[in-house]
């Protein structure tokens, strides 16, 4: 007892401490509830089953049901689109808007504030937002339409199958794009202004700038935006069951609601299972990617 205390006296069995406590909850909240998923994944649980561990193990009879499901290609592209398009818009505004509060100009703090203030606001009051603003009926982008004289038919946004997977990305992009400004903001705040004056008094341009300083002494900030608004963008659930709950007929639907809808609609848990465990391959494979990427840099 007192080796005991005198080891927490010294420090280092505190410190020990913390990592065990660190450790316990990453194997409870994080480790078990992927490693029990991915043993769903190989059986056939039901909503009769799920209470039971008595389970019949059928193997990869999941994984096949699920690729040769009709559905599933559909929803892969539909999920690559949505994470895509949701990207590639958020990073160049995100970026654009960066650059602009990098000018010095009054009121600029507060103005980034309030674009900050949207990224903080839950999915589901977005998605709840976004679906007054797009509604075919009373929505305020077919009245502004309307009045431009743009259109002379209402466009319902969230019920045409062609266009209602647009509508949850111009959400998606709404709401992720204060997070690619703020980390951009920081990465536009560590080049040195001594690079750009002396750029400048070569001759360079802005756009000339912009390609040889800006983006290259920016290559770890944008890199890490890109790998987490990809990781964001595929656990991006809420958007989803605020505006178009995956349809019409599956055409804005993609692999985060899909599963939900697999185990907790139609209790296909199994089934459900295989669909998550497929997503968080492929956020292994970003997170891989970025992490190979950044230790390339260090060692460069």
């Amino acid at each position: 007892m007192l080796r005991f205390n005198r080891v927490f006296r010294d420090g280092g069995g505190f410190d020990s401490a913390l990592v065990l406590f660190a450790l316990a909850y990453l194997v409870t909240f994080s480790a078990f509830p992927l490693i029990y998923n991915l043993v769903i994944s190989f059986q056939s649980v039901d909503l009769f089953t799920i209470a039971t561990f008595d389970r019949p193990f059928v193997g990869l009879d999941n994984y096949r049901e699920i690729i040769d499901d009709p559905l599933f290609m559909p929803i892969v592209r539909n999920t690559f689109l949505f994470v895509f398009l949701s990207v590639i818009f958020q990073l160049g505004i995100g970026l654009a808007l960066a650059l602009f509060f990098r000018l010095d100009f009054p009121g600029a703090s507060w103005l980034r504030g309030l674009f900050l203030a949207g990224w903080i606001m839950p999915g589901l009051v977005v998605g709840a937002i976004w679906g007054w603003i797009l509604a075919g009926d009373f929505g305020v982008v077919n009245w502004l339409l309307q009045s431009l004289g743009i259109t002379q038919q209402k466009i319902f946004w969230l019920s045409d199958p062609s266009i209602s997977i647009y509508s949850v990305i111009i959400a998606n992009i709404w709401l992720g794009v204060p997070f690619n400004m703020i980390l951009l903001s920081v990465g536009l705040a560590s080049i040195p202004d001594d690079v750009y004056e002396a750029a400048e008094l070569d001759g360079a341009t802005r756009l000339q700038r912009f390609f040889t300083i800006t983006l290259p002494m920016m290559r770890a900030q944008l890199g890490a935006v890109i790998s987490l608004g990809i990781i964001f963008t595929l656990q991006q659930f809420d958007l989803f069951a605020a505006l178009t709950q995956g349809g019409p007929s599956n055409a804005s639907n993609v692999l985060q609601y899909w599963s939900w809808e697999l185990a907790f609609r139609e209790y296909r848990i199994g089934h459900g299972s295989v669909v998550s465990i497929v997503m968080t391959l492929l956020v292994i494979v970003v997170a891989t990617a970025y992490v190979r990427s950044t230790r390339h840099e260090h060692v460069v």
